[in-house]
């Protein structure tokens, strides 16, 4: 790991002219020449992610959330670059909210114009120095705007027309790379492919309540996104809160290009990883887009062997996450003090990938 001081300074100085620029705009700014592209555009291969030179690339980085649940990000840019700048990440997952990216959270006053103008700064910060953007739609809303803002059983209708507007703005993006959606859970691969009715149980002021909506399925989002002309790498999360890629051998792939997977194997979740995910990264690309794991007894072991099964496998990663207080926590502090898992992700980072010919 190398810490360069001049380059950090040139970077805050950069990414504060970037913020000013596009929050003065309604759409982010088009690239000035300083901005001009560094990444490669990727594309699946087989089970490798290849960049446009023909070589395999190897994501390993962090999730960096808090866009999900507010619309200003805790301190989420100055993250982004001490995570490139300090760690050495190439990939960052950033979670979204539907709602938010338009402005209708609670909070928001300005039709979702800052918070569109953030993911529009991270992403240019991260094609100029090197770290491919997962941009993660973490949190929807049932299918009502303004309202259960939250994570759902799956995405639903409303996020068709996220994707469509996401899509369109960072079609064919060399650095921007499209999740689907976060940890679906409790409904069937069918409805997980191809939609149908979901019912949730959700709290109210007074209670519980039930929730019933629509969701069109994975496929129905990849095809609106291929629909714009985007052909960026989508990725599609697991059941059993985007744990279990099971079903892709069995019937459930996505079809198209450019598609990987993700999983989110945390201590708590049953192992063999070769039945519920590596056998399936064997034949397509996954990344795994959360590990992590506290202080509680066995989660320390558990982080040494998914480190090695990760880098014996050459799988893509990235850890969660990079917040003081959205556990299991990679940081402390906001002085980006390490974590036991913190340091275990730093070791990792630092290790150069061999890849096999």
């Amino acid at each position: 790991m190398r810490h360069n001081p001049q380059r950090f300074i040139l970077s805050t100085i950069l990414c504060g002219f970037l913020i000013f620029w596009s929050c003065a705009k309604d759409q982010p700014a088009e690239p000035t020449p300083d901005q001009v592209p560094t990444l490669e555009s990727l594309h699946a291969d087989g089970r490798w992610i290849i960049n446009s030179s023909g070589e395999k690339v190897i994501l390993r980085g962090v999730n960096i959330p808090s866009l999900e649940w507010n619309s200003t990000g805790d301190q989420i840019v100055q993250s982004l670059i001490h995570m490139v700048d300090v760690w050495q990440i190439n990939i960052a997952r950033i979670p979204l909210s539907q709602d938010r990216w338009y402005g209708r959270a609670s909070e928001q006053n300005d039709g979702g114009k800052s918070y569109r103008a953030i993911v529009a700064n991270l992403i240019a910060y991260g094609n100029h120095n090197g770290c491919y953007i997962w941009l993660d739609l973490h949190w929807n809303n049932g299918g009502v705007w303004g309202e259960n803002i939250g994570q759902h059983k799956m995405p639903d209708e409303l996020s068709l027309t996220f994707w469509k507007d996401v899509a369109v703005l960072y079609a064919n993006h060399p650095a921007v790379l499209f999740g689907l959606y976060n940890e679906p859970h409790d409904i069937t691969w069918d409805v997980w492919r191809n939609g149908g009715i979901v019912e949730e149980t959700i709290t109210l002021e007074s209670g519980t309540g039930k929730l019933s909506y629509r969701t069109p399925g994975h496929q129905k989002l990849l095809q609106t996104i291929r629909e714009t002309g985007a052909e960026n790498i989508v990725i599609a999360a697991g059941l059993d809160w985007g744990f279990d890629l099971r079903g892709i051998e069995s019937g459930s792939a996505l079809s198209g290009d450019n598609i990987a997977y993700d999983t989110h194997p945390y201590p708590w979740k049953p192992k063999p990883w070769d039945a519920y995910f590596g056998n399936v990264g064997r034949v397509h690309p996954i990344i795994v887009g959360e590990w992590g794991g506290t202080v509680e007894e066995g989660h320390q072991s558990y982080g040494m062997d998914m480190a090695g099964y990760l880098r014996r496998n050459f799988f893509c990663w990235t850890a969660w996450c990079l917040h003081p207080s959205a556990g299991p926590q990679l940081i402390k502090n906001w002085k980006y003090d390490p974590t036991w898992f913190g340091e275990l992700v730093i070791r990792e980072l630092s290790q150069p990938v061999i890849l096999p010919d």
